[in-house]
């Protein structure tokens, strides 16, 4: 690190769980940020501000005026541009010395297994079933630890997926892709503005965490938060043998 990181980073770098070595583990680490609005605007932002050294935003949507009353990483100004576009500056703007790579895209398949093949941690910040299982299992697939929110109302939820852990559960094991699970947007149920800020800067502690190889993970728990009584509940999530994301680890290598 340079003086201006050693300056910049300076109240990681005094915390002995940190340290100079962790600091330098965020700065070399490239952070996966699946979506840039409600959960994505506070988590990249936090990953930015942190030092973690490459970022990479994935988003296909524009930053509409209904947005700004929660994702913080828009303005008014940036009403009508990408999403990624607007978070990409909102992030330098914050930490010129990190990489931001801005991807208008909906990624699904082959393309989204190379994203997060190249990533040391992902986070799962999108509002949709479908995405977050496809995220999933490029995830088991590629053997990378998923930092997974989500926010609808005044309810939120956290949880960490790491199969690198012979043991760890996968997302689908807690929430099966055929459940009857059903997507609900806040474009029609709404969302308290600040709980998306909770759970999206967890997000990136979470990852943060992963990546600095600090405390405990909360990989095999799932938090839920009640914003109404602002009451966490912490609830602990097993590894489902029979999985068909997970089961078999060796899917991985294939």
């Amino acid at each position: 690190m340079n003086d201006t990181q050693l300056l910049r980073y300076s109240r990681h770098i005094l915390l002995d769980d940190i340290g100079i070595e962790g600091q330098q583990r965020l700065l070399d680490a490239h952070a996966l940020v699946i979506g840039a609005g409600g959960l994505g605007s506070p988590a990249a932002l936090y990953l930015a501000s942190g030092g973690v050294g490459r970022i990479t935003l994935v988003d296909d949507d524009e930053v509409d005026l209904t947005n700004l009353q929660r994702q913080v990483m828009h303005t008014t100004a940036r009403v009508g541009q990408p999403k990624v576009e607007s978070g990409r500056a909102a992030l330098l703007a914050i930490n010129p010395e990190i990489t931001v790579t801005a991807l208008r895209e909906r990624v699904d398949g082959e393309r989204l297994r190379q994203l997060v093949r190249d990533a040391t941690v992902v986070l799962d910040c999108s509002d949709n079933f479908a995405t977050r299982h496809a995220v999933n299992r490029a995830c088991v697939l590629e053997g990378k630890p998923l930092v997974s929110g989500a926010v609808i109302r005044f309810d939120g939820q956290l949880s960490v997926f790491d199969t690198r852990d012979a043991a760890g559960p996968c997302y689908a094991c807690l929430f099966p892709a055929d459940s009857n699970f059903e997507d609900v947007a806040c474009s029609t149920m709404g969302v308290f503005a600040p709980l998306v800020g909770v759970v999206g800067a967890m997000q990136a502690a979470e990852a943060m965490k992963l990546v600095a190889g600090i405390g405990e993970p909360l990989a095999g728990r799932l938090l839920l938060l009640d914003g109404r009584a602002m009451d966490w509940t912490a609830v602990k999530v097993a590894r489902n043998p029979g999985c068909p994301v997970c089961a078999d680890r060796d899917l991985r290598k294939k």
